[in-house]
């Protein structure tokens, strides 16, 4: 648990008192101080196994949410609609207990298809010169009391992230 390495620095590296690493983490400072004073990593409690009223239509639920994930965006039916149909079925449970199972199934579920975002990043590195970002955009000045429609391009190198701004009359390839 990420909370006893904080607690654990704040008192040993930024030598912060019980008291006041009680105050930013809102728990007690007895509890503080069993932290401080265990070799463990993280704290031993367990939370016991209780029934869900969920329990009988997880799986019905769960067939939905999987032909629910093949339909496109417009299509698919929201966890309300889901919730509703639980309850014409005899749920009886809150609408969050079934948005929380929906969370955590359709994480497990981009878990198992590689869905989640969590790849491999591969950062990108560029010689001098080898390439740059380009793009116009257009803005307004006066010009000799005159107000004048301008081209801007822009231009961003990639490997030293130097920024050039240029400003044209016509967006034409001759003034690059």
């Amino acid at each position: 648990m990420a909370l006893l390495s904080v607690i654990r620095r704040w008192h040993y590296r930024d030598h912060l008192s019980i008291r006041e690493i009680a105050r930013r983490t809102g728990l007690s400072r007895n509890t503080v101080r069993k932290y401080l004073r265990s070799d463990t990593v993280e704290p031993r409690f367990k939370v016991p196994e209780r029934p869900s009223k969920l329990d009988p239509f997880v799986e019905r639920l769960t067939v939905w949410l999987r032909r629910e994930m093949g339909r496109s965006r417009k299509q698919k039916r929201t966890i309300k609609q889901l919730h509703a149909d639980l309850v014409s079925l005899g749920f009886d449970g809150s609408y969050g207990r079934v948005a929380a199972f929906a969370r955590g199934w359709r994480d497990d579920y981009r878990r198992q298809q590689q869905m989640s975002g969590k790849g491999t990043f591969v950062p990108l590195s560029f010689a001098p010169g080898e390439a740059f970002q380009f793009d116009w955009s257009e803005d307004w000045a006066i010009i000799d009391g005159v107000r004048t429609k301008l081209q801007v391009a822009h231009f961003k190198l990639s490997y030293s992230r130097a920024f050039f701004v240029r400003a044209y009359l016509l967006q034409t390839h001759e003034m690059l």
